[in-house]
């Protein structure tokens, strides 16, 4: 299963690579414009945050490349979404209600409170991956059912900046 790799994972093999090189952390350190300090914090995994400008610089001069792989989809974006929508209810709104509604942009009545449950609750990565297969389902393109949700957040009155 590919997944995200943490900056721990990256500074051990940014460390490897350093060693393989012969450079000390001190050499790469300079050569990339940054502290010892940082470079050790970075193998050991003590770095909060690295910006990707300064970790890119530094994987190019280890000639080490950032990949970027999709996750492997497993369809299900839909029902997922449409349970965490259905959490505070006691009718549970359908993945397909959802995708039917995202899709067309009719709100009906009955599920108006999932939506904004959905839209003002919901982690991102769910209300992402119920965008690609609603619009995949539906026939429609992506950017048409994104409309969709910002309409309806919109007319919601959904409190999450995101939206704005």
């Amino acid at each position: 299963m590919l997944r995200g790799m943490n900056l721990l994972e990256i500074g051990q093999r940014i460390r490897i690579r350093r060693e393989a090189l012969g450079l000390s952390q001190d050499r790469l350190a300079k050569l990339g414009g940054l502290s010892r300090v940082t470079i050790n914090q970075l193998e050991t995994g003590a770095i909060g945050d690295l910006g990707i400008a300064k970790l890119l610089v530094l994987l190019d001069l280890l000639g080490l490349a950032l990949n970027t792989h999709e996750y492997p989809q497993k369809n299900n974006g839909l029902l997922m979404a449409s349970r965490t929508a259905s959490v505070s209810y006691k009718r549970e709104l359908s993945a397909a209600e959802l995708a039917q509604a995202l899709a067309d942009g009719a709100l009906p009545f009955s599920i108006t409170p999932h939506m904004a449950t959905l839209l003002d609750e919901a982690p991102l990565s769910v209300i992402v991956l119920a965008v690609e297969e609603a619009a995949q389902q539906k026939h429609i393109t992506p950017k048409a059912v994104w409309r969709n949700v910002i309409r309806f957040a919109r007319d919601l009155q959904s409190p999450r900046k995101e939206w704005a």
